[in-house]
Formats: structure tokens, sequence, C-alpha cells
């Protein structure tokens, strides 16, 4: 009998429940020297919030190779509880009405953003029993997360997916990744078309976390063996985004 695979590296004695079923990742370009003005509001003010409306403020990261990008994720259950909880924020906050515009005043284009799902039932973002740094801290973790977003011409199918699990999966495993999730584009319509998201998109995309930046380059001198759409009927990417991302001090993931 075929061993079955074992796709997303779970490093809790227990497996965890995933956080969310739809996963947005957003990459806001921000007016120069502006990024520590929004990242300093955005802990204040929009992570409790958020979570009430009912999201899940998974992460938010400064991208070490551009000092105007401010990235973040956040998920949700599904689609039509997205479409809700955006319209809690956005249309009915108080939080949002009140720091708006200082919130727009750093921004120059948050247009950016990927709806996602696990490309797996089990490859998604696990809960952890660590509690989310509090207002207020301000000590910046050693770790790192790696994303790599690859862009195909086509819906990713089940040989690129594969692909990467028997490719780049293990050299996240081998360089010690803390966890490690990946995606394919969420098909379904923007349930708040009054937050554009980038549509007409395939992408398989990733997430792993790295305690330093020597697990970095274990996975940089991993990765430059393994690439996904390798496996026989598997396109390559027609396009790759790389990032290398610090957490702030409150986020979640790290």
């Amino acid at each position: 009998m075929q061993e079955r695979k074992q796709p997303v590296v779970s490093l809790t004695p227990e497996p965890m429940p995933a956080w969310s079923a739809i996963v947005e990742l957003r990459q806001y370009t921000l007016r120069p020297g502006m990024r520590d003005t929004l990242i300093d509001l955005f802990d204040r003010e929009f992570v409790e919030t958020q979570e009430a409306a009912g999201m899940k403020v998974i992460g938010q990261f400064r991208d070490l190779a551009d000092p105007n990008r401010f990235v973040w994720l956040r998920g949700f259950p599904d689609m039509d509880a997205r479409g809700r909880s955006l319209t809690e924020f956005y249309v009915d906050g108080v939080a949002w009405k009140a720091h708006r515009d200082a919130a727009r005043a750093t921004m120059v284009d948050t247009t950016n953003a990927l709806l996602l799902r696990p490309a797996r039932p089990d490859s998604g973002f696990r809960a952890d029993a660590a509690a989310r740094p509090p207002v207020g801290a301000t000590a910046l973790p050693d770790s790192l997360a790696v994303a790599r977003i690859d862009h195909f011409d086509a819906p990713v199918s089940p040989d690129v997916i594969e692909s990467f699990e028997r490719g780049v999966l293990p050299a996240l495993r081998d360089a010690g990744a803390s966890y490690i999730a990946y995606f394919v584009t969420e098909p379904g319509a923007n349930t708040f078309p009054a937050l554009p998201v980038r549509e007409g998109v395939n992408v398989l995309a990733w997430f792993a976390g790295l305690a330093d930046r020597r697990g970095l380059e274990r996975v940089q001198a991993g990765l430059a063996a393994a690439s996904c759409g390798q496996a026989a009927g598997a396109k390559p990417p027609v396009g790759t985004k790389v990032l290398t991302l610090s957490p702030t001090a409150r986020s979640h993931l790290r």
C-alpha cells in the first residue's frame, strides 16, 4: 500500500486547529518613512478591533527588501463571513472611522492583495498556545518569515502541489522551519468589492517561519536545488516573488 503523504509540518505535540479557511495576503506600498507610523497605529488600533468583527489577524511584517512595504495576513472562516466581517469593520466599525485618515495618509497603494485558501485541507496556518504580545509591546523577535508566491497561467494543478511537497517542503523542514503553510488562489468572487483584490491570477503561495537569519541561509541553499513545477506534467511558474519578512512586535505569526 502506498504511504499517505503528510504535506504539513507541525512542530506541536498535537495538531492544532487551523486558523482560517480563507486568507488574505496584503502588500501595501507606503509613503517613504511612514512604515513605522502605520505599524504603530495598526498594532495599537487595528488588531483586536478586526478580531472583534470576526476576522483573525494572523501576522504583520516589515518587508526587509523594501523599507516602504508593509505586509500582513488576515483570515476568515469562509467567503460569506469575510463579507460580513469586512462590512462590520470598515463600514460600521468605530476604530476604522476614527483612524482611517491617519492610516490612509501613510499609504500609496493597497491593491496588491491576494485571496488564498489552503492547498490541502491541513496545509493552513495552525493556531498555537502562544499569546499575542499585548498592546504597547515593542520588543521585536529575532525570527523571520519567508514567503514565496509562484504565479501560473492556469489554476494550480495537483502536480504542482505535489512538486512543492516533494521538492520545496523538505528544504523547509531541513532548515528547521517553525511553521509551514501553503495556499492556492481562492476562486470565489470578492465578497467586499469596496476593498479590491487581485483577480484573474493563479498562485501557489507558501510561508515558513525561521528562528533567525541562519535559518534563512539554509532555506536559500535548499531552494537553490528545488523548484515548483519540476514534476512530470507540472508546468513551471510564469513568475515568482520571494518575501523576507520581519514580524512586528505584536504579530501573532512569528
